[in-house]
């Protein structure tokens, strides 16, 4: 029997170098797409057939064991090519795809895997073991799944608490998470062995997170095989973008603006922080982008110890002057131009 040799990496999208999780998220991306459900009637039959390629093509590169024979016995022939398997193939036997029934989804999938799944790897689908038969395997922990949780500067510095909404996966109560169903693909996932699952969350903020820090949530991630525990969920935080303040590293910096007057004589001014406003003195004779130094008003550190306040001045004309300003801006002016 010639067997058609068929490109699993081609099929999913990915480089023959893929990691695994690269390879389950383009599975994951093109089992939705070609989810033969979400096709009408006049595409259903080519849905189907992407459909089985996709979930064919999976099934070996996700087992590190088929993929290694696939890679091995991939690189004897060139794409496209007819081959006959011969005596010695590193163990691999034929096997019948008989069994593998159709009536997975309405209208059925004619057929099970390829000649070359079931020349090599024994057909059978997602979840199943050569000859048909059922992978048993003991408990087997969720995932840990990754997201990311947006604050402000003000909830990261005080901490707190926040609900979330999480859109992610569930094991599929009807094949278990096999991807299996009376020897066709589960019609409830698709052949995914996952569901829709969206909850609410209570997140318990940490006061002083910072970019790129991660909030874990026990238990919270992927369901488990075989009674085995949920993942992780660890949400990474985000900051927004702050109209007024800019960390960096734990330091903070704010603009105030001050007038020519205050600049050359001296002043008191208000200045936010991250604890409320303050009284700031500007020394006579300040310049434009002189910074003031607040000692311990920044962002905590290492061990709790925080950072400082950088208040940068900006010299800038009021926008309402009155008459008498005007006359005495201008007599300034005029007194600097006499004396060049």
């Amino acid at each position: 029997m010639a067997v058609k040799f068929q490109d699993y990496y081609e099929t999913l999208g990915v480089d023959r170098k893929a990691t695994d999780k690269e390879i389950k998220a383009a599975y994951r991306k093109l089992a939705r797409k070609w989810h033969p459900d979400l096709h009408p009637a006049s595409e259903k039959k080519e849905a189907e057939e992407k459909f089985k390629k996709i979930n064919e093509a999976y099934e070996v590169l996700k087992d590190p064991e088929k993929r290694e024979r696939y890679d091995r016995l991939g690189s004897r022939w060139k794409d496209g090519q007819d081959f006959r398997g011969e005596p010695d193939m590193g163990g691999a036997r034929y096997y019948s795809t008989e069994g593998f029934g159709s009536g997975g989804f309405e209208g059925g999938f004619e057929g099970g895997f390829s000649d070359f799944f079931s020349a090599f790897f024994g057909g059978g689908g997602p979840g199943a073991t050569r000859g048909g038969r059922t992978a048993q395997r003991g408990p087997v922990k969720g995932e840990d799944i990754e997201s990311e949780i947006e604050l402000t500067l003000e909830e990261a510095y005080r901490g707190g608490n926040r609900s979330i909404r999480i859109s992610g996966s569930g094991i599929c109560p009807d094949c278990a998470g096999t991807g299996i169903r009376d020897h066709s693909f589960c019609p409830r996932c698709g052949g995914t062995g996952n569901i829709p699952d969206e909850k609410t969350l209570d997140v318990k903020i940490p006061a002083g997170v910072k970019e790129g820090s991660r909030i874990r949530l026990k238990g919270q991630g992927g369901s488990g095989l075989g009674g085995g525990p949920r993942g992780d969920l660890f949400l990474k935080v985000r900051l927004r973008p702050h109209p007024v303040f800019s960390l960096k590293g734990d330091n903070i910096e704010v603009d105030a603006s001050i007038r020519p007057d205050q600049a050359v004589f001296g002043d008191k001014i208000s200045v936010p922080t991250l604890d409320g406003k303050v009284t700031v003195k500007v020394p006579p004779g300040s310049r434009h982008g002189n910074k003031l130094r607040l000692r311990d008003k920044g962002y905590p550190g290492k061990n709790s110890v925080r950072g400082d306040q950088l208040v940068r001045l900006i010299i800038d004309i009021p926008p309402d002057l009155k008459e008498e300003e005007k006359e005495l801006y201008k007599k300034l002016h005029e007194l600097r131009k006499g004396g060049e």
